[in-house]
């Protein structure tokens, strides 16, 4: 791993495409498993393609139509291993006597799928071994088998937590490391913001798996018909419902009556719909990308007879947009591509405005796992800037009384208490934790008036709000 704990993959030591004859020695050891090749194929995608691992799995789960257990086994193959890649990585590299960037990255993907079957699912060692040396045979060639056996029977021959004990040595804070899959400065990054015994729960809680939270969208759908597909209601947002399985399942998903939307994020748009003096004529959704708050904020729009502008700077994610309001009216709102840096209208046009910020996206990591090695404290220093940008385009958006919601999927001080703290002397602050008391221990450790949401608190994304009006 590199300084900030991100894995490495490898060059090329082994070859990329095996050879016919070596490809067909490696058919010939035994069929190849499926549900394995599929989740080693989106392992590609998320290592060498920048894939986020929720859609690499999702698209090889379609195109090679898996359902049913093998798809919930393919599922944790990909998010698992995503989610401890930086200890597996160290692991490798102690078993093998190797530095990662000597193996084929193929193999390297083969090994650490090998080392999550090995070491914490409940797939017995001697599978864990043969599955990946045939997988290895496949992809890489049959010269790796050898190695590909050797270091897998060394990795399952101690279990995961000797593995941490011994790479650490005498440093506990980077038995910790390895032992939650979190980079070191992640983990210091909780540990500012939480009591010492919420600090390991909150680590836990990045690693469980989340279950699909759907939304419905106000006005054209109900819970109750959520409720007839087998989802259950949120515990606080009155527009969800949990429902395991595919969502596309659900009749209002497909239709687009109704979405996927973590709860956290529909309880900053609670919050935002209980402020108050809440009103009309125009709203604005400033970072709209992919439409999830944007159709809520829809739908809400109606009841205050106010219409709503969704900005959004990347023209894909504009189409995303588009496809979540398109059971709505089209004559009470309007989709535009505009760098949200540059305002594409007037100074004060809009009375509220929501800045749902693009931020490294630490508070979801139990979604996309693979985030946590992707990003490091270097990304803050260009996401931070941007960050403090767009509130001031947001507070420049509104006349003085208009009210701002500044978002952001992440708990870490830098993009959450310190961006606001920049503006502090023009604005008052709400106290948005206020506007949803029945939410427990939703107000933020930097100021009592910010929202912040934990997974391991609320089951929810960290998502953080802080509600203001300006001067």
């Amino acid at each position: 791993m590199n300084d900030h704990g991100r894995p490495r993959s490898g060059r090329g030591r082994f070859p990329h495409n095996p050879s016919r004859h070596e490809a067909g020695r490696a058919r010939a050891r035994r069929p190849l498993d499926r549900p394995r090749r599929t989740a080693l194929e989106a392992l590609r995608d998320i290592d060498r393609g920048d894939a986020y691992a929720n859609l690499a799995c999702s698209r090889v789960l379609d195109e090679q139509r898996i359902t049913g257990r093998d798809a919930a086994f393919v599922t944790e193959l990909v998010f698992g291993t995503c989610r401890m890649a930086g200890s597996y990585d160290a692991i490798i590299e102690k078993a093998s006597g190797r530095d990662l960037d000597e193996l084929e990255p193929d193999l390297v993907d083969v090994l650490r799928l090998g080392a999550h079957q090995g070491l914490t699912m409940r797939v017995p060692d001697r599978a864990a071994v043969d599955t990946s040396v045939d997988l290895a045979a496949h992809v890489v060639g049959e010269r790796a088998c050898g190695i590909t056996n050797a270091v897998m029977r060394r990795i399952v021959a101690r279990p995961f937590e000797q593995w941490c004990a011994l790479i650490a040595g005498a440093d506990p804070a980077r038995e910790r490391e390895l032992r939650t899959g979190h980079p070191r400065w992640i983990i210091d990054a909780y540990a500012e913001l939480l009591d010492p015994d919420e600090l390991e729960p909150a680590l836990a809680a990045d690693n469980a798996a989340a279950e699909p939270t759907l939304v419905v969208r106000p006005g054209l759908c109900e819970r109750d018909e959520l409720a007839e597909a087998g989802a259950v209601p949120t515990r606080w947002s009155p527009w969800g419902a949990r429902r395991a399985g595919d969502p596309s399942e659900v009749e209002a998903v497909r239709t687009g009556r109704a979405g996927v939307q973590d709860e956290g994020s529909q309880l900053v748009c609670l919050a935002l719909s209980r402020a108050p003096g809440l009103r009309g004529p125009r709203w604005l959704d400033l970072c709209a990308g992919p439409g999830g708050k944007s159709a809520l904020l829809r739908g809400l729009a109606d009841r205050h007879g106010a219409f709503l502008v969704a900005n959004e700077a990347q023209p894909h994610r504009a189409r995303l947009v588009s496809l979540a309001l398109r059971r709505y009216d089209r004559r009470g709102h309007q989709v535009i591509v505009a760098d949200g840096g540059e305002p594409a209208w007037d100074e004060a046009a809009f009375q509220t405005v929501l800045a749902d910020v693009p931020c490294s996206g630490l508070g979801a990591l139990r979604r996309r796992p693979e985030s946590r090695w992707r990003r490091d404290p270097a990304d803050l220093d260009e996401l931070v800037p941007l960050q403090k940008d767009l509130l001031d385009v947001a507070l420049g958006s509104v006349p003085s009384g208009g009210l701002v919601a500044y978002a952001t999927c992440s708990p870490h001080r830098a993009e959450t208490a310190d961006v606001v703290a920049g503006v502090r002397d023009r604005v008052e602050l709400l106290d948005a934790p206020a506007l949803i008391p029945e939410i427990p221990g939703a107000a933020a450790a930097t100021d009592p008036r910010f929202v912040q949401l934990w997974p391991h608190r609320h089951g929810t994304d960290a998502m953080f709000l802080a509600l203001m009006r300006k001067r």
